[in-house]
């Protein structure tokens, strides 16, 4: 039973090796077998989290794994179809540069004041899935049926307020976890 609780894990790194044929699906233009790739990495992710919940499965490796095979596979998607010219460079750049500042910020948290537990706020997750959908509407529009375009468009717009007010909750609450931790 021991070996079953690495399954989670097992699953992450799996949602991380995905993210190779993704993109190869994407860069040639295969839209449906993207789609394909991006729905099985999407119940990978819900079947680790399931059972690391399930049978207290959760590890230290799991907790900072799966946020980062998340982000991995949208970054590569957001990128390939920035790359496609099927989404705005200026998109990619912005989920991008959250991201950074957010990795940023946990690494010198990390290391100046020490581990912290791994809590993505209500906004990031919101964030999170709004960039799920927007991915999966933009692999279907280009897969299978056109979507409207005043619909992608209002995702984008979704999008670029969710990173930008995800980004901006980052740096208040870790920066006032940090001041906390700093100031007695």
């Amino acid at each position: 039973m021991s070996a079953l609780r690495h399954i989670p894990n097992a699953l992450t790194v799996l949602r991380c090796l995905l993210t190779v044929p993704f993109a190869l699906q994407l860069a040639e233009r295969q839209f449906g077998g993207a789609l394909f790739l991006f729905v099985i990495a999407g119940f990978s992710d819900a079947l680790d989290g399931f059972l690391a919940k399930q049978f207290q499965w959760q590890s230290r490796f799991g907790a900072i794994a799966d946020p980062l095979a998340d982000k991995l596979l949208l970054l590569v998607g957001f990128g390939m179809l920035a790359y496609i010219d099927a989404l705005p460079w200026w998109l990619f750049a912005l989920v991008l540069g959250r991201d950074v500042i957010v990795v940023g910020g946990a690494l010198s948290y990390h290391y100046l004041l020490g581990p912290y537990p791994m809590q993505p706020t209500l906004l990031s997750k919101a964030n999170t899935l709004l960039q799920i959908l927007l991915l999966a509407m933009v692999l279907f529009s280009l897969g299978l049926l056109p979507l409207p375009a005043w619909l992608l468009r209002a995702g984008i717009g979704l999008i670029v307020l969710s990173t930008i007010s995800s980004g901006l909750d980052y740096v208040w609450t870790w920066g006032r976890r940090c001041l906390e931790k700093i100031r007695p």
